[in-house]
């Protein structure tokens, strides 16, 4: 938990999604496919002193030049799980709330951009198995949405969000219109920020008992669209000072997609 280490380019060069997608890794074991509906991705960019201590120094702060600056981004997540149930058995599907909490770094060791995950909050008696089982930072929380999706234009009349949480409280007030537009100061187009942004597939962590753990997923591209934000209230983010409550009214950036599907290689690997 040393300094924060730079991703050490200027500008984010360019990205072609193409070159990101992967064939779906077969699932097996207990491995976990999940439909995420009312996905979104709320991005702040935040200079990147704040990261300092975070993460470890095998992991490098993946930063954005935004007028002149040198800026971390940190997601904030949230979604509605929907038919979670195994890969490969046949076994009950659970429909759960959401919450996870990601800064974009790249791995020194192999060079691949991933995510750092602070943790997650899960409305599900099934977070003992996350907790208990493997120590993942999964924390429990009472989580609701109150969405409108316009079926024929294809936007959010109303998209709102609240966490009851000890450990991260949280509101969101989203909504769209035909007049959004991508905007990602910073990246050389449109298509490498929804790269950087929406196709981490790994993530790495700090478990319960402090080990170093990482997981990996899998899905399609995600179809986003931008948003704008009325109102939001991330008391995690202003807690650990990465970003301050007046900050969190100016986002870097909202995207929404009605609904994906992931799949989910489990168990998490304990890396040290």
């Amino acid at each position: 938990m040393q300094g924060v280490k730079f991703q050490g380019s200027k500008v984010q060069e360019s990205r072609k999604l193409k070159d990101y997608l992967i064939e779906r890794p077969k699932p097996k074991g207990i491995d976990v496919l999940c439909g995420l509906k009312h996905f979104a991705i709320i991005t702040y960019a935040v200079p990147s002193e704040r990261f300092q201590g975070i993460f470890p120094e095998r992991f490098k702060l993946d930063t954005v030049e935004i007028n002149g600056q040198e800026m971390g981004l940190i997601s904030v997540v949230p979604f509605i799980d929907v038919d979670f149930t195994s890969a490969v058995f046949p076994f009950p599907k659970f429909t759960m709330g959401q919450t996870n909490y990601r800064i974009y770094i790249i791995d020194s060791e192999t060079g691949e951009r991933c995510v750092w995950f602070l943790g997650t909050t899960l409305d599900s008696w099934t977070l003992v198995v996350p907790r208990l089982l493997w120590n993942l930072p999964w924390h429990s929380g009472k989580v609701s949405f109150d969405c409108t999706f316009n079926e024929v234009n294809g936007l959010y009349d109303k998209y709102q969000m609240q966490t009851e949480s000890e450990w991260a409280e949280a509101s969101v007030d989203l909504v769209q219109s035909e007049s959004d537009l991508f905007e990602f100061p910073g990246f050389p187009d449109v298509e490498s920020a929804l790269v950087y942004l929406t196709h981490p597939l790994a993530g790495f962590y700090y478990r319960r008992d402090n080990k170093l753990g990482t997981y990996r997923v899998w899905h399609k591209e995600l179809v986003v669209k931008p948003a704008k934000l009325k109102s939001a209230n991330f008391k995690l983010l202003s807690n650990l000072g990465i970003v301050k409550e007046a900050e969190q009214k100016t986002p870097y950036s909202v995207l929404i997609e009605p609904v994906n599907e992931f799949t989910i290689y489990l168990p998490p690997t304990i890396i040290g």
